[in-house]
């Protein structure tokens, strides 16, 4: 395992600052946390809630979604917490999934997302750079803000060509799903899943819940960007679609990504099959864990952002944790 650094990735709900904590205390490098403000409380308020009970762990918005807010309200947000919590704010940005797609609009252009890095990265040195037709600075006073340049490293989410091309040139490194990707010094890959117990099946009523969202947000996300085809696919996709297809087309957006990594809908529940899971998440044995991580650092994974969930996420981290040791 060598170099591999071990974080997780969190949904911003009402318990993300015990489970950060537990994080902390098991050794995990960094805690990232979801932002999409139609499914979950406001990122930068809940990473400021961590940074106040925490000490050591680095966290951050896992993935920023441009759009979302103002590049000079994002550059703020950036340079506060960065006064706060010296050294230990991270940032990742992105095209958006779940965060545009609960609002019914489609992922960013990558043109869009490579000036919105250009602009914030200007203003972090404490440049003026033209957004919106005008020049716009940080203009805070000192002691408001900390001293120019501010250094927050920033990744870039990138899968596809244009995104990485992206990532080599403006990020620190590279957020990835699926498969990491070589040739970065950070590359961190987002996994789901759930460490099996001795003996345990994946098809046990305790795997199911604890990764089952990990599973069903696998049908939602070939739904969005495969279309029909691709999701019928897959096991129970026709009969799932047929459902979700049931919600008026207007509406269906917003019942396509209700409980996101956080629970399973009773729409989703008959997705729920333990090959399945194992198909599609990190659910397997401790040993089966430690195969598939030497294997992501094999492809360049330098990080990987494991995110528990189901109704007992400490019990998750830690033997996560335990299996990556």
């Amino acid at each position: 395992m060598s170099d591999m650094e071990i974080s997780c990735a969190l949904p911003p709900g009402p318990n993300v600052v015990e489970h950060t904590r537990v994080a902390e205390q098991l050794g995990y490098a960094r805690a990232w946390i979801y932002d999409s403000p139609a499914l979950y409380p406001d990122v930068w308020v809940t990473v400021l809630r961590i940074f106040e009970r925490t000490s050591r762990i680095a966290v951050g918005p896992g993935v920023l979604v441009p759009s979302l807010r103002h590049v000079v309200a994002q550059a703020s947000a950036i340079a506060t917490l960065e006064q706060l919590a010296p050294g230990r704010l991270v940032v990742a940005i992105g095209t958006g999934f779940t965060g545009r797609m609960t609002m019914g609009q489609p992922a960013l252009r990558w043109s869009f997302v490579e000036a919105y890095i250009r602009q914030l990265r200007a203003l972090l040195r404490g440049e003026a750079v033209e957004v919106d037709g005008a020049f716009a600075r940080l203009l805070h006073p000192p002691g408001f803000a900390p001293p120019f340049p501010i250094r927050t490293p920033i990744l870039v989410a990138a899968n596809g060509p244009k995104g990485l091309a992206v990532a080599r040139e403006l990020g620190d490194g590279v957020v990835c799903v699926n498969q990491p990707q070589a040739g970065f010094s950070w590359c961190a890959l987002l996994t789901l899943g759930t460490v099996l117990d001795e003996g345990e099946d994946a098809s046990s009523e305790r795997a199911l819940a604890a990764a089952g969202p990990g599973l069903t947000v696998a049908y939602h996300g070939t739904y969005e960007i495969g279309g029909a085809a691709a999701v019928d696919g897959l096991l129970g996709g026709a009969e799932w679609r047929a459902r979700i297809e049931a919600v008026p087309a207007n509406e269906r957006h917003l019942a396509l990504h209700e409980l996101h990594l956080v629970g399973v809908t009773e729409r989703d529940r008959p997705l729920l099959n333990g090959e399945m899971l194992k198909t599609f998440t990190w659910t397997g044995s401790a040993s089966e864990i430690r195969d598939r991580l030497a294997q992501a650092e094999a492809h360049g994974a330098t990080e990987i952002m494991y995110a528990p969930m189901g109704p007992n996420v400490a019990r998750e981290l830690e033997a996560f944790k335990r299996a990556a040791s």
